[in-house]
């Protein structure tokens, strides 16, 4: 079956999507590197927030019913502190910036072409906004982390091939709970941007 790849825009069809979107993020951010111990009241409230921002996008990618993959994205200028002082604090004009949240697709859906058709959709988004430089985070693990796999996925070639780069210097620190822990962290992300 060919996969749908579509921006969903009706407010009641993206709440409709929460439940299956929680449960995706969950199931995709608890793997490496950001293994996140996610709970669906967290993720619930996260994505209602998300989407009360009327800029904010939403794509998904549906194999008949089911969503196997997500990206959403929104204006800087309406992400939290956390995700803006940085920026500020290495001179960039936030409401000139679109931020790219998630992006996430069950393994049996990736190299199928479906992650360039989510980039495609939000920067196509962040033009009609008016952005002029799109950006997204990255956390950093140690290469010694004692749960990195043998062969890690690396996103960093198709990242580049999308135009993207690491922006030296310019990092911050979002705080979630890690798999085994009980108690939340502080985890380094690295700011990746490209212009439009």
């Amino acid at each position: 079956m060919t996969v749908d790849v579509r921006s969903l825009i009706d407010p009641e069809e993206r709440r409709a999507t929460i439940p299956a979107l929680y449960d995706l993020r969950i199931r995709i951010f608890r793997g490496w590197p950001y293994l996140y111990e996610g709970t669906a009241d967290y993720e619930a409230d996260y994505l209602a927030e998300f989407f009360r921002e009327p800029g904010a996008v939403l794509v998904v990618a549906k194999d008949g019913d089911a969503i196997v993959g997500a990206a959403t994205a929104s204006p800087m200028a309406a992400q939290k502190p956390e995700f803006q002082e940085p920026l500020r604090r290495h001179g960039l004009d936030v409401a000139r910036i679109f931020y790219f949240g998630e992006s996430v697709l069950l393994p049996a859906f990736q190299g199928q072409g479906i992650g360039h058709r989510f980039f495609d959709a939000r920067e196509a988004a962040a033009r009609a906004a008016g952005a002029v430089q799109t950006s997204f985070c990255a956390v950093i693990r140690p290469e010694d982390h004692p749960m990195r796999p043998e062969a890690p996925r690396d996103l960093h070639p198709f990242w580049r091939a999308r135009g993207y780069a690491p922006v030296d210097g310019l990092t911050g620190t979002l705080a979630w709970q890690d798999l085994g822990d009980d108690f939340e962290s502080a985890h380094l992300m690295q700011f990746w941007m490209r212009d439009l």
